[in-house]
């Protein structure tokens, strides 16, 4: 089971759609959006969910990867037993396409794949899900190519089109999809990748999509590219290795990352937004009055420690 081997190339929004921009000279001065994650209020923030949080743990480090049931539920089911049963444990990274993806699973899926174990062989395709599914959306106001509203829901982007009623999970940076064939059921989940480049929006409703990388982006974004295609690793190279991958409730506390995603349905959010699609400060000539959904980011941080 592979990322399918045909997938085009991303084509940028029309320029049309941008908003008049502002030149420097009609800038008023305006804080930064790191500046104004600074005087968030703890109440902005809220904690990962151990029971939807996965640590997938390589020589150089963890990766986090937070869950969103929300919008793939059947497909997160099938993952989390995969997890408890160890799947993963020993199995690799197997391909890492410079401005796309990075992919791991089983490298003898074709061949000699190992088993499932008490994991369903089939999972219905959740490329959207209806918008009743989702309770937390909150409005992003910029145009988007790809979607009739774009906005984020607890902290993920989401693209949506009210006149079907439905919703969906944005191919955006960092972001987890379910590897998949041809057939629309055939994304077990036993094989994943995460978005390492520039968001490639036109898989957005093509591929399942179970959740994002929240810290250890870069232990997968800057892996030796693979020689082979779309950049599968060939024989002879070498793969990056999983140790294993966790339920974060399962890993004793004091072993967990403790880390805070800024609530997107707080108001300072709002403002970091703002500061995104209109970056003021000195060394800013032209702001565009726009931000693509992928590039308003939502910020994460350590705990603060009592």
């Amino acid at each position: 089971m592979a990322l399918s081997r045909s997938l085009g190339v991303l084509s940028l929004p029309a320029l049309a759609l941008l908003l008049s921009p502002a030149m420097a000279a009609d800038l008023p001065v305006r804080a930064s959006a790191g500046e104004i994650v600074k005087t968030s209020k703890p109440s902005d923030w809220r904690p990962l969910d151990p029971q939807n949080t996965l640590y997938m743990e390589l020589q150089g480090g963890r990766v986090v990867i937070e869950l969103a049931p929300d919008f793939a539920p059947q497909a997160i089911a099938n993952i989390k037993t995969l997890v408890k049963e160890h799947y993963f444990d020993g199995l690799a990274v197997n391909r890492s396409q410079d401005n796309y993806v990075a992919q791991w699973g089983d490298p003898n899926a074709e061949t000699n794949p190992k088993s499932l174990g008490s994991a369903k062989a089939k999972v219905p395709g959740e490329f959207s899900v209806p918008i009743s599914n989702d309770k937390r959306f909150v409005r992003q106001k910029d145009f988007d190519g790809y979607a009739p509203q774009i906005g984020h829901s607890n902290g993920f982007p989401v693209g949506r089109d009210p006149k079907a009623g439905t919703t969906w999970l944005a191919h955006c940076y960092g972001m987890v999809g379910v590897g998949r064939d041809n057939d629309t059921d055939s994304g077990t989940g036993a094989e994943l990748y995460a978005v390492n480049g520039h968001a490639p929006r036109h898989l957005d409703r093509n591929i399942t999509v179970v959740g994002r990388v929240v810290a250890g982006m870069p232990l997968l974004a800057t892996l030796p590219r693979g020689g082979d295609t779309m950049g599968f690793y060939g024989a002879k190279e070498a793969r990056t290795p999983i140790i294993s991958v966790r339920l974060a409730a399962e890993v004793p506390e004091a072993e967990r990352s403790h880390l805070q995603v800024m609530r997107s349905e707080a108001p300072i959010y709002q403002k970091v937004i703002e500061a995104q699609r209109n970056r003021g400060g000195p060394w800013n000539k032209y702001a565009a009055n726009y931000v693509e959904l992928c590039n308003a980011t939502i910020p994460v941080r350590e705990a603060p420690k009592l």
